[in-house]
């Protein structure tokens, strides 16, 4: 049987959850419909996924449907759990995308909508619940096509629409698929049967239905084993996986899930510096012991103490390893309730990042505080609701930031000469710091002979300006720029007359090490940095007399309105701001707003610059910092 991956995503409580229940009982996995209300779901297995009725982690199950077998992956639809959905996209061949016949096209259905197309991921649209009150048909449709993609098929028609004996009926509308394909055009103009309809990332069939009636269901299981395209691979080419979730089992071991995409993996195979102990496959709605693990396959391996989400076994597939949604924008400390649960506190939260690498700790050993970045206050809830109930840890938290960045306003350069005055260390380093388009990422290049040193104190210059820019001038991150490395030279190793190896007389790399961030910092200081602060582009759906109403209080939280219709506002605003606008909105239009932003892009920051404290010595302050790690290290001194 061929395979596909498939990948539900919807906006949360549009019925992603209870339609992979309907998807399973249909096709005989389970003998009955799990609740998300009574917390009895296949896929919601975490306690607390149960208790609040949401996804939280990705989850797999795998089944038979037709002539396929599907493995299926349920993902959260909640905005504060958007890094799951990320890594599950690079291992999908094809996708259900969810919308509800009630609220229509929903603020994470657009920016899914967005990312599936520009992944070119095949993708069917599902409407659902067209048994409940209020469900629309032709409406929802004219959303789809404005706010999602014009490029859209319907399949379907619904009877009785909005009740519980609605029902559904195949019915190509031959029509729109003639506009968005050619063949079928051709077919119409020749007064012949159409041909089969084909999906790739533009074109979306729509289908409607009732995950909890079954109305529907039928139809699109039609489409996900007729349209969606199957796995790809040659089983015995090179090797080539990605893994997408790292998890840990009873005994606390890692387990690593990954997709094959060509080759095959196997029992006692290494990878890196491990090796492989256990391989289970996904299939006939479990896990299934094996051998190996095969081309087009989904699994879940262990014995890979060292391996990371993102991180390529073998070939890295092309499909994978860039990032498609914005990074986390709010940050928050984590503290433990009690003082001797500090370690393992960040034991605990060190196994979270696992999990989910945007965590992103940073620790703080002075204050004795860990760092957390975060998408919102649901994850917030999440993470303590983890700790104190898998871990034993009563925590708090300090009030929710905003995480800026910074950029350089301009280039900048520094040096600091071996044996000269006041550089205490036996190095040379010469940085020059400019700015770098948005995105790009931080590149380090040599403006020097590669021989002129050994490679390793090369080496020790790059990852310590790497390092040093997650906290800038201001101490928020560098993420884009370029550093030139302008300047080199070192102490060869010297030994006395007795062969001994002297320190003191000869460069180590912790020379480099210690002086490339004073260096960096003067050269960035001398560029100057502009902090910027993340930008939500917003849409508010309110009462067209409410309008004059609103533009005041949006001008007041610094949002900036780009158009305004007679019922409509668009534009961009603060991310710091977005909450309170969520929260004002109602009583500004009488309860009937409804308003949806996503990230759009980072601006600088208007009025007073935020800064955020340092965590470790600050070579900003040379004095401080070669106190600090003369102490520390016991490094030389002049």
């Amino acid at each position: 049987m061929s395979i596909l991956n498939l990948g539900i995503l919807a906006h949360v409580d549009a019925g992603k959850t209870s339609l992979t229940e309907r998807l399973l009982h249909t096709a005989g996995v389970i003998d009955h419909l799990g609740s998300v209300d009574d917390g009895s779901t296949q896929t919601d297995t975490l306690d607390l996924e149960r208790r609040r009725g949401i996804t939280i982690k990705s989850a797999v199950v795998s089944f038979p449907l037709r002539d396929r077998t599907v493995n299926l992956i349920d993902t959260p639809g909640h905005p504060d759990f958007i890094a799951e959905v990320e890594r599950v996209l690079g291992v999908l061949d094809g996708a259900v995308l969810v919308a509800s016949a009630v609220e229509g096209v929903q603020a994470q259905t657009r920016v899914l909508a967005r990312t599936l197309h520009r992944l070119r991921i095949p993708t069917l649209i599902f409407v659902n619940k067209v048994d409940r009150a209020g469900a629309r048909f032709d409406g929802v449709l004219d959303e789809i096509a404005t706010r999602l993609s014009p490029a859209i098929v319907p399949m379907s028609r619904v009877e009785h629409l909005g009740t519980r004996d609605a029902k559904v009926r195949s019915e190509v509308d031959r029509l729109r698929l003639a506009d968005h394909d050619d063949r079928v055009l051709a077919a119409f103009v020749e007064d012949r049967p159409p041909p089969p309809l084909r999906v790739h990332g533009r074109v979306h069939p729509v289908y409607f239905g009732s995950a909890i009636t079954g109305a529907g269901i039928d139809d699109l299981i039609d489409g996900i084993t007729r349209l969606l395209p199957a796995a790809t691979g040659a089983t015995d080419g090179p090797s080539a996986a990605t893994v997408f979730k790292v998890d840990r089992g009873p005994a606390g071991e890692k387990l690593a899930y990954l997709r094959m995409f060509t080759g095959t993996l196997r029992v006692r195979d290494t990878a890196g510096p491990d090796r492989i102990t256990g391989i289970e496959v996904f299939t006939d709605g479990g896990c299934e012991t094996r051998d190996a693990i095969t081309a087009g396959e989904i699994g879940r391996l262990r014995g890979l103490g060292s391996v990371r989400i993102g991180d390529a076994l073998g070939v890295r597939p092309k499909r994978t390893g860039q990032a498609q949604f914005a990074p986390p924008s709010l940050e928050t400390a984590v503290l433990a309730s009690r003082r001797a649960q500090r370690g393992a506190l960040h034991a605990a939260l060190a196994e979270l990042a696992e999990q989910d690498p945007l965590i992103n700790l940073r620790q703080d050993d002075e204050r004795q505080e860990v760092y957390v970045s975060l998408y919102g206050e649901v994850q917030k809830e999440v993470v303590e609701a983890t700790l104190a109930e898998q871990y034993g840890l009563a925590v708090t938290f300090r009030e929710t930031t905003t995480i800026c960045i910074e950029r350089p306003a301009g280039a900048g350069e520094a040096v600091e000469f071996n044996k000269v005055e006041p550089n205490p260390f036996l190095a040379t380093v010469g940085l020059r710091v400019a700015p770098a388009p948005a995105g790009s990422g931080v590149t380090f290049r040599l403006g020097v002979e590669l021989g002129s040193m050994p490679a390793a104190f090369f080496t020790a210059v790059e990852q310590t300006v790497r390092e040093s820019l997650r906290q800038g001038l201001h101490g928020w991150e560098v993420p884009d720029c370029e550093v030139t490395m302008t300047h080199s030279g070192y102490s060869p190793r010297q030994s006395h007359s007795h062969a001994i190896f002297d320190k003191s007389m000869s460069s180590t790399g912790a020379d480099f090490r210690l002086l490339t961030p004073m260096v960096l910092m003067t050269a960035l200081r001398r560029a100057g940095t502009v902090v910027h602060e993340p930008i939500h582009a917003f849409r508010a759906e309110v009462p067209a007399d409410t309008v004059p109403t609103l533009l005041p209080v949006l001008a007041r939280l610094g949002a900036v309105p780009l158009a305004t219709g007679a019922a409509e506002v668009t534009g961009e605003i603060p991310a710091a701001r977005v909450h309170e606008l969520t929260r004002r909105l109602p009583g500004l239009t009488r309860g009937e707003g409804v308003l949806e932003s996503a990230f759009d892009h980072y601006a600088p920051v208007r009025g007073p610059v935020p800064s955020r404290e340092r965590i470790g010595p600050d070579p900003l302050d040379r004095k401080e910092y070669l106190l600090r790690v003369v102490r520390r290290t016991g490094a030389r001194q002049t």
